[in-house]
């Protein structure tokens, strides 16, 4: 494994598809029982006001097979992110000059940004203010743009290889986090802990810890769906316990389908049972921001582009997710 993004340039597109959007960032020039209480940080009306919105990782993945460079005229880009019917964008940010940079395109396309995607290294004592010092720089530099949830997935030591975090690093990471998110809600933002499938290795260690160790007032969760079903071995049942186990503290999801556990083109009927997912939370109560991240991988089908691709995946989430929405 949902608004504004940067106007930077890709050097090189990459010629195999990656599947972290950390990965793809890194090609970027320039990037640098109580307790499961729901946490009180967004009203349910404001969180039903939202339009379902896209992650922009979901369409650099598009661009890139049709070799094309999604940075390289961003407001052409956006222009078509406008045409596929969304309105609601999260982008991703690594400081604060790049939300100042996508600003007035934001504003000349007429989208909104609930919600943003921050990186950031905490598991590490001598880096860890520092990531917090800018993750709150882009707090604040999000605020004409009315965004009220910032996103972030701490930096695993590798993607490729199998180390995972120590206790130590774990135990700093978890502090962090929740400092970071203490800071964030005085300053009227949530912060919502994401994943994607290296945080469910070990016994989900990393995942779990930074849930359990942190406070649900400072720390919400982003629950990017497929990446729990595809971290947890494929399986739909890790799905449904994450969400017996997290779902109030749930504030924003991340949605995204496959077929036979390779990503489609589009959302629709799949893998995932997304009917039920949006049931079970109407039970809960949960009203999360929802955000399309229905990216492309080297094995799926090619049948269609970006545009028509995000019209259809639109549809079928605004049907699935309708008693969601208000």
């Amino acid at each position: 494994m949902g608004k504004p993004y940067f106007t930077l340039v890709l050097t090189k597109l990459p010629t195999a598809m990656p599947t972290h959007r950390r990965q793809f960032l890194s090609t970027v020039t320039g990037l640098t029982g109580a307790a499961l209480l729901a946490p009180q940080l967004l009203q349910a009306e404001e969180v039903k006001a939202s339009p379902i919105a896209c992650n922009q990782y979901t369409w650099f993945t598009f661009y890139s097979r049709e070799g094309r460079n999604w940075t390289a005229d961003l407001d052409a880009s956006l222009a078509e992110f406008k045409k596929s019917g969304l309105t609601a964008y999260e982008p991703s940010f690594n400081n604060a000059d790049e939300v100042k940079k996508l600003i007035p395109l934001v504003k000349k396309h007429s989208l909104t940004v609930p919600s943003a995607y921050v990186n950031s290294v905490l598991h590490k004592a001598d880096e860890a203010q520092n990531s917090i010092d800018s993750v709150l720089a882009i707090a604040e530099a999000t605020k004409p743009l009315g965004t009220r949830i910032l996103v972030t997935n701490p930096s695993p030591i590798s993607w490729g290889g199998t180390e995972n975090k120590n206790d130590q690093e774990l135990a700093e990471q978890a502090k962090n986090l929740d400092k970071l998110g203490a800071e964030l809600r005085k300053r009227g933002v949530t912060l919502s802990y994401h994943t994607h499938d290296v945080e469910l290795r070990a016994g989900a260690r990393e995942f779990h810890h930074m849930l359990l160790a942190t406070d649900p007032r400072n720390v919400t969760f982003c629950f990017d769906v497929h990446w729990v079903y595809r971290g947890s071995g494929n399986s739909q049942i890790a799905v449904f316990d994450v969400l017996k186990l997290y779902g109030k503290r749930i504030t924003e999801l991340h949605v995204r389908q496959s077929v036979g556990g390779v990503w489609s083109e589009a959302m629709g009927e799949g893998d995932i049972d997304y009917r039920r997912l949006a049931q079970e939370l109407k039970v809960l109560g949960i009203r999360p921001h929802i955000v399309l991240e229905q990216c492309i991988e080297k094995p799926s089908p090619h049948t269609m582009q970006a545009v028509e691709a995000h019209q259809r995946s639109l549809a079928y989430a605004r049907d699935v997710f309708s008693k969601l929405l208000g």
